[in-house]
């Protein structure tokens, strides 16, 4: 019997992903644990391995595929003794499942370390997939057709949700079950009409507006004045995450001035007693975001109450400190996790971070170098930014963002000095961290900022 080789969720959130490229080709014999395809996530880019033995017989999703669905068919394999040219043909009227596909789903589970799910599954012989079922146009309160799937309509009825208030982001404005759920949370709404008693035709209240649709906004440009450049599947993931934590997470912002003094000192010292490698390049040369990231994995750990992450059946409190740090890339952010981070030593946290930097612009991190951890560090520093407030990463509770280290004017002894500043702003989800709880972990980590050599004792 053919087995399915099924598009594989390499992550707990991935929909769906781009077919980068086939290592093998129909006719090639492949055994468990060869590498026969490159999957692009939103995030990188993945080797998949076989895990069952046999004859490719039909590639289904060539490569260059863009938004293939998790778990769509994308090849079909023949077992050893079957007739490959007779598994091929049968796979041939087999059509992937489309990226968009609706189906209500599960609620989710909270899940362990991410592992890349299976290249292919023994399966029946594939299916013709059912065909997407027609646009059904429902009535609107004024009288205008709204179009929406089947899914879209029951749930907004369950939800109490007027479709026709629902910003469609399907084909050609199409209402679909994402879009219903963006609405309850009160997003994705169209304006309501101004009554004639009220507003001018046409305005709207600035202050709680729902977001303008696609068309809406290409409506207030002339064509031919812009490029229409369509969004990644990394961007779309970014938009996605960062609307959902603002819009779910109730966040409050702690600054403070940190005076990086010693820090500096005890830098360059450092820095110019590092050994040599044997083409003669020292062995690290560390910056001032290693210091950041150490300072704020130990500060985790003095007050470990902020070590958290906020679940709606329990406060979750690490053992050790996982730090994210932005890296930003041409195609949009990622924040690779140094692991315990309050154990290691800054210039291994200085190689390590280079290290992932470097595949992560490359694409080739695995999930579980980017996903989980409680605090990230985002360093805008070396753009000349003073300050800024970052958004935090779900299901982390808190981020540190950080400023460029200036001299500036400051009162000493009642004398007027100069002296090199840092400024550093903590966002924190009120659910996890309360406010003098936020205090305490931003004040722990201005001291050990402050006083470098506290990080290692």
């Amino acid at each position: 019997m053919p087995i399915n080789i099924l598009m594989p969720a390499l992550s707990p959130t991935m929909e769906k992903g781009n077919l980068a490229k086939w290592l093998k080709k129909e006719g090639d014999k492949v055994k468990s644990g060869d590498v026969i395809a490159e999957i692009e996530t939103d995030k990188a880019t993945m080797e998949v391995e076989a895990v069952d033995e046999g004859t490719i017989a039909k590639i289904l999703v060539p490569e260059g595929t863009q938004d293939v669905a998790v778990n769509a068919i994308i090849a079909v394999l023949a077992a050893d003794g079957e007739d490959v040219k007779a598994a091929g043909a049968g796979a041939s009227d087999a059509k992937p499942a489309p990226a968009a596909a609706e189906a209500p789903r599960e609620p989710s589970k909270p899940a362990a370390a991410p592992v890349p799910a299976p290249a292919a599954e023994k399966a029946p012989a594939p299916a013709a997939a059912a065909p997407a079922p027609a646009k059904e146009a429902a009535p609107a309160s004024n009288g205008a057709r709204v179009f929406a799937s089947p899914l879209a309509k029951r749930l907004a009825k369950e939800a109490g949700i007027e479709l026709g208030r629902i910003n469609g982001s399907g084909p050609h404005g199409r209402v679909i079950a994402k879009d219903v759920e963006t609405a309850k949370s009160g997003g994705g709404l169209k304006a309501a009409a101004a009554s004639s008693a009220g507003a001018p035709a046409g305005a709207t209240a600035l202050i709680g507006a729902p977001a303008m649709s696609d068309q809406q906004i290409l409506g207030l440009y002339e064509q031919g004045d812009y490029q229409s450049v369509p969004h990644d599947s990394m961007r779309r993931t970014i938009a996605q995450r960062l609307t959902a934590a603002t819009n779910s997470m109730p966040t409050f912002y702690l600054t403070v001035d940190c005076d990086l003094g010693k820090l500096s000192s005890a830098r360059e010292e450092i820095n110019a007693a590092a050994g040599k490698d044997k083409d003669g390049k020292p062995l690290y040369k560390l910056s001032v975001n290693d210091f950041v990231i150490k300072a704020m994995a130990v500060a985790l750990q003095k007050i470990p109450e902020a070590n958290v992450s906020w679940t709606e059946a329990a406060m979750l409190r690490h053992k050790h400190s996982d730090i994210g740090v932005a890296v930003a890339l041409p195609f949009g952010l990622i924040t690779p996790i140094i692991r315990q981070a309050e154990i290691k030593s800054i210039s291994a946290i200085s190689n390590e971070m280079k290290e992932l930097a470097g595949r992560a612009r490359a694409k080739k991190l695995k999930p579980n170098e980017y996903q989980g951890g409680a605090s990230s560090v985002s360093n805008l520093g070396m753009f000349g930014i003073k300050d800024f407030t970052a958004v935090i990463n779900p299901p982390q509770s808190s981020i540190l963002a950080v400023g460029t280290g200036e001299e500036r004017a400051v009162v000493r002894n009642g004398q007027i000095v100069a002296a090199t500043m840092m400024s550093v702003t903590l966002s924190c989800d009120h659910r996890a961290i309360d406010g003098a709880l936020g205090a305490e972990l931003i004040t722990a980590f201005k001291k050990l900022i402050e006083n470098p050599v506290m990080m290692v004792v």
